[in-house]
This record gives C-alpha cells, structure tokens and sequence, in this order.
C-alpha cells in the first residue's frame, strides 16, 4: 500500500546500533578510518554511545536467493548472515586498503559488480560485515 506523496514520512532516520566489546577500536576504525562524522557522543555511569552519520539511509530487504547472489559476485561464495552494511565511498579499492590497515579482515578484494560497481567485502570491528561499493555509472555502450 502506497502512501500519499503529501504525508509526512512516519520515519526520520535509520540508526544502526552496533554493540562492540572494544569501543575504542570500533570507534576510531568508523569514525577516523572511514570518515563517519560525529554527531553526538553521551556517557552513563557504566558505559558510552557516540553516534555517527552515515550519508543517507536506506534498508535494503533481500530474500535469500538474492543475498546467496550478492555473497557470490562480491566474496565468491555465502559469507554473510542476516545483516550486513554497505557504504557508497568514492574509491572502494583505497577504502579497502585504509580499513584493512586499521583492522578490518578482507573476505573480499573489490570486484566489477553485474550492476556496474565496485565493491568489496570486510568483516568489521562489532562483529559487522561491510561492503563498500562505488557507483560506476552507466556502462558505456561502445564497450559493447
């Protein structure tokens, strides 16, 4: 069911929370690695959050088939469970190399995607699976 395109969106932000046993390590590969910016950090007596933006949100809903496909063209085989996180950076292959240098495991060099691409897998401090993709734009057709 569609909704008018005049309605206020029921939901303002997507806020992906991430658990990490290391916090200092989770926070200084996302936030000073990667470049997510901070928003807001906050403490309590026994702990702390800092929250980071990511760029726009979406939530991609894919049945297993397609992940088994994504899993196939980006690692080579099924590596992912239920959630993993993908980030559009300008240059995935030196975004690899960065967040592998400051930790992250490489499951999978960047590769040319079918949907013109590039993208790479890494398995995260938080126990977090990325992609990192970078937009090709449109094949060119004189390639062909």
């Amino acid at each position: 069911m569609s909704r008018p395109s005049d309605e206020t969106p029921a939901v303002r932000e997507l806020r992906l929370v991430v658990t990490a046993a290391d916090y200092e390590q989770a926070l200084h590969f996302y936030r000073d690695v990667l470049g997510l910016p901070e928003r807001g950090a906050f403490t309590s007596p026994d702990g702390r959050v800092t929250i980071l933006e990511a760029g726009r949100a979406t939530l991609e809903i894919a049945d297993p088939h397609h992940a088994d496909f994504i899993d196939e063209v980006e690692v080579g085989r099924r590596v992912a469970g239920h959630l993993r996180v993908a980030f559009q950076v300008d240059d995935a292959t030196a975004a690899t190399a960065r967040l592998a240098a400051a930790g992250a495991e490489v499951l999978a060099e960047p590769v040319r995607t079918p949907w013109n691409s590039l993208n790479c897998r890494l398995e995260a401090p938080g126990a977090l699976q990325l992609t990192l993709f970078t937009e090709l734009g449109d094949p060119d057709p004189a390639a062909d």
